[in-house]
């Protein structure tokens, strides 16, 4: 294998273009997205008063979860992401269950994004507005890592003003109460929990950088400093909107509006800003929407190359050094999705599939070694405890399509593989680049 080090292709491979800079802008695009914009009033609606604690609670799966992919991803720095590492660490059947969990789900999650950016730029042709930025943004992809990466920081340059303009408008209103903070007696375990897994579905994109890691100029250093920068960055950011979104509409106000941070402004009194605010969602879903076509493209690469999908999808661009087939196929599959699907189905869906691609990636963390950089015990443990209870506090019908597609693909695993004996598992086929 080469070395992790290298800066450029290999011949077959993808370059390896993308520095720390870089790597936290995909990261932050990724998770400051449309989540930030649509995931608070659900969630206080499950939590209440407990929104805050559902935040931390996320934040602290959403640690744990970066922190064993960082250390993975340093030791296999390759195109997949928890596939490579379940498949290396845990057996073939794990690997393929987490990457076909991370597909489809993500496929949902670009979707959600999609028709986000449609709800908010032209709200009578969503599904329209939906299929043409996955169109746009594919054919972004195709040109080269580089140009995706140029734009994502954009587009989370222009995210941060006006997330920042919603905070300042908050704090200056005289509607803004810290009153509204406090506790009440409407917490729940239940609630703070179901609120978490929904703010998770806000913070799931860390791993996109490691979903990249073929692309990392030296991966085993980048890849760890990159993804608790990027996670620590929207964890700051986004606790300060919640706070102000609290202060001035209250947990009960705020679980009964669609477009809180449009509700926001309005209530602070800054009518001027609600236009703003609907063009930094679409920008904010744009940005999210970008960053994963570029995660589902390379695990369907990975799970290609091991004929878990179909081998042509595993072809590289002998120009643009892309996987140019699996990121038109995921475009395709994307749009089609756009078209016809419903906006709240799609995110509940898609969390519960991404909570088991991190439980995967915690169990397979667990199984490091002190001489492969092991994170230390609790975090696998706690993050892979944390992402099954997120998931199965999901509302029901989320959980049930949820288990109904991972007990799909499973059965299509044991259709082409045979089951039994793929739940052992077997010797790594190439040696990893180790930390260094």
């Amino acid at each position: 294998m080469p070395d992790s080090s290298a800066a450029s292709s290999t011949s077959g491979g993808l370059d390896r273009r993308i520095g720390v800079g870089d790597a936290v802008v995909i990261g932050l695009g990724a998770m400051l997205g449309a989540g930030i914009f649509a995931s608070l009033g659900p969630a206080a609606h499950a939590a209440g008063s407990g929104l805050l604690a559902g935040l931390a609670v996320a934040g602290l799966v959403a640690y744990c979860n970066a922190t064993s992919s960082a250390r993975l991803a340093a030791r296999y720095p390759s195109s997949g992401g928890t596939y490579v590492y379940g498949r290396e660490r845990l057996g073939e059947f794990w690997g393929y269950l987490a990457g076909w969990s991370f597909v489809v789900g993500k496929s949902a999650s670009c979707a959600a994004m999609a028709l986000t950016v449609g709800v908010y730029a032209w709200p009578g042709h969503a599904h329209a507005v939906a299929v043409a930025a996955v169109v746009a943004l594919t054919a972004v992809n195709y040109g080269g890592i580089r140009k995706s990466a140029w734009l994502t920081r954009t587009i989370v340059a222009m995210v941060l003003a006006v997330l920042a303009a919603v905070v300042v408008a908050a704090c200056t209103s005289e509607q803004a109460d810290t009153a509204r903070l406090a506790c009440t007696g409407d917490i729940s375990v239940p609630g703070v929990l179901q609120a978490a897994g929904l703010l998770f579905f806000a913070f799931a994109g860390y791993a996109r950088i490691a979903t990249l890691g073929e692309e990392v100029r030296d991966p085993a250093r980048t890849i760890p400093r990159a993804i608790p920068r990027a996670l620590g960055i929207t964890l700051a950011v986004y606790a300060a909107v919640a706070v102000a979104t609290l202060t001035v509409l209250g947990p009960q106000r705020l679980g009964e509006v669609a477009a809180p941070l449009s509700e926001l402004v309005r209530a602070a009194g800054r009518e001027w800003l609600v236009p703003v605010v609907r063009v930094g969602a679409a920008i904010a879903a744009l940005g999210s929407l970008l960053a994963l076509i570029l995660g589902v493209s390379r695990t369907t690469l990975a799970m290609a190359r091991d004929r878990h999908l179909p081998g042509f999808l595993a072809a590289i661009h002998p120009r643009f050094a892309v996987p140019h087939r699996a990121e038109i196929a995921v475009g395709l599959a994307v749009a089609v999705a756009a078209a016809v699907t419903d906006l709240r189905a799609a995110i509940g869906f898609s969390s519960f599939g991404v909570l088991l691609y991190y439980a995967i990636a915690n169990v397979s963390a667990w199984t490091l070694t002190a001489e492969e950089n092991r994170p230390p015990r609790a975090i696998p443990v706690i993050g892979g405890i944390g992402c099954l209870a997120l998931a199965f506090t999901l509302p029901p019908g989320s959980v049930i399509a949820g288990a109904a597609l991972v007990a799909c693909g499973a059965a299509l695993y044991a259709l082409r593989r045979g089951f039994p004996g793929s739940l052992v598992r077997r010797p790594t086929r190439t040696e990893p680049a180790g930390p260094n």
